[in-house]
C-alpha cells in the first residue's frame, strides 16, 4: 500500500499549541505536593525530636547492671522480651524514692501471646548487694521487695527480681505518678468497676461504688489506695490494678490506638513525658515498636496475673511465694511457655487466693 505524502504545494499542518494552562496546573500541583511532603516531614521530625527529648534515660541503672553482669541470669528464650515496669512514688515520698507497683511484661518470642505479672510490694525476698550512684554498695538483706528500689534504684529492683525469679530482664521502664495520670488522660480515661468506696485523703477524693470512667487523680486513687479498702492488703490493691490494666488495654485495642500512628503519637507524647527508660528503650521508635508488638497480640492471649503469694506467718503484713505455684509460674515465663491454667485468675476480687 502506497504511503501518503504531503502535497508539495500545501503548507504543513501546524502543530497544536502546548496546553499551557494544564501544564501550569500540573506544575503547581506537583509543587504543592512537594511542599506538603516537606512540611509533613518537618512536622514529623519536630514531633520525633520532641518525643525523643521527653524520655529520660536511666544511665545509672545501665552502669550498675553492667557492673553486675556476671551475677545476672542468662536468657533461655532470647527472642522473647521481658520488660519490668516500675511505678515510682517520688512525688509523695520526700526523703526517698520507692516503687510500690511492679509488673513484669512478658512478650512471647512469636509475639502471639503476652503475660503481665504483678509482684506484691510486700513480698519478702533476698535483696543482693546493690551498687549505688555514689559507687558504694548496699548490704545484702532479707526484706520486702519494694525496698530494693529504695536501696539502689531500678537496677537493684531488677537484680532482686532476677535473683528470685531466674528471669533475665531485657528492658525496664519507670513511670511516675504524675506521668501515669497524663497517660490516662491522653486516652480519655478508663472505665472501671468499683465494688466499695475508695478514698484518698491526700487528694480529697472518694470513689463511690459503681461503673465509672476515671481520669487523673481519680485513676491514681483507684490503682494506688489500699488503706481503708477491703482488708487493706496489697493483694486487693493489685486486683484493682489488674482490672485497670485490662480495661486500658481493651480500650486501646478497640480504638485501634496501638496500630494507628496518628492516634498513637499523642499517647506516646504523654507516655514519653512520664517515662525513665533504659538505653534500649530510650527512643520513640523503640517504644513504638514495643507498643505495636503488644497491640497486635489478641486480647484472649494476654494473661494478667499476680505472682502466687500468701501471708508470711512470721511477718504480719508481708507475703511469701506459694510453694509449687510461684516457681511453676516463673519457670513457664523463663522458658517462654504458656502459663499453667490453674494460675490464671488465681485470686478472688478481694485479692485473696482462690482455694
Amino acid at each position: 500500500m502506497a504511503r501518503r505524502t504531503a502535497h508539495p504545494d500545501r503548507p504543513a499542518a501546524a502543530r497544536p499549541a502546548p496546553p499551557t494552562r494544564t501544564r501550569r496546573l500540573l506544575l503547581l500541583t506537583g509543587l504543592g505536593l512537594a511542599l506538603l511532603l516537606v512540611a509533613t516531614a518537618a512536622a514529623a521530625s519536630v514531633l520525633y525530636v520532641r518525643l525523643d527529648g521527653n524520655i529520660r534515660t536511666d544511665d545509672a541503672a545501665a552502669r550498675a547492671l553492667a557492673a553486675d553482669q556476671a551475677a545476672r541470669p542468662r536468657s533461655l528464650a532470647p527472642r522473647a522480651q521481658n520488660i519490668l515496669l516500675l511505678g515510682s512514688d517520688l512525688e509523695t515520698v520526700k526523703d526517698s524514692e520507692r516503687s510500690d507497683t511492679t509488673i513484669l511484661l512478658h512478650l512471647s518470642a512469636d509475639r502471639k501471646s503476652a503475660a503481665a505479672v504483678s509482684v506484691p510490694r510486700d513480698l519478702m525476698v533476698q535483696i543482693p548487694r546493690c551498687l549505688r550512684p555514689d559507687g558504694s554498695r548496699s548490704r545484702a538483706q532479707y526484706a520486702q521487695f519494694n525496698w530494693a528500689f529504695q536501696f539502689g534504684g531500678a537496677a537493684c529492683a531488677i537484680r532482686t527480681f532476677e535473683d528470685f525469679s531466674g528471669i533475665r530482664i531485657d528492658h525496664h521502664l519507670v513511670v511516675s505518678f504524675t506521668g501515669f495520670q497524663e497517660v490516662v488522660d491522653a486516652v480519655g480515661g478508663v472505665e472501671v468497676e468499683i465494688t466499695e468506696p475508695v478514698s484518698e485523703p491526700e487528694y480529697g477524693i472518694t470513689l463511690q461504688p459503681g461503673h465509672r470512667l476515671v481520669k487523673g487523680k481519680e485513676a491514681l486513687t483507684f490503682v494506688r489506695t489500699r488503706v481503708g479498702v477491703s482488708d487493706g492488703s496489697d493483694l486487693q490493691r493489685i486486683e484493682r490494678q489488674k482490672q485497670f490494666v485490662r480495661s486500658l488495654f481493651d480500650k486501646l485495642r478497640d480504638a485501634g490506638t496501638l496500630t494507628n500512628p496518628t492516634r498513637l503519637w499523642p499517647l506516646l507524647d504523654a507516655a514519653t513525658s512520664a517515662l525513665t527508660a533504659d538505653p534500649g528503650l530510650e527512643s520513640p521508635g523503640e517504644l513504638y515498636g514495643l507498643m505495636s508488638s503488644a497491640g497486635r497480640i489478641p486480647s484472649d492471649q494476654v494473661r494478667i496475673v499476680t505472682l502466687p503469694c500468701v501471708e508470711d506467718p512470721d511477718r504480719w503484713g508481708n507475703y511469701q511465694m506459694v510453694k509449687g505455684q510461684g516457681p511453676a509460674l516463673l519457670k513457664a515465663l523463663r522458658e517462654d511457655r504458656p502459663l499453667p491454667d490453674h494460675l490464671y485468675n488465681a485470686y478472688r476480687p478481694d485479692g485473696r487466693p482462690k482455694t
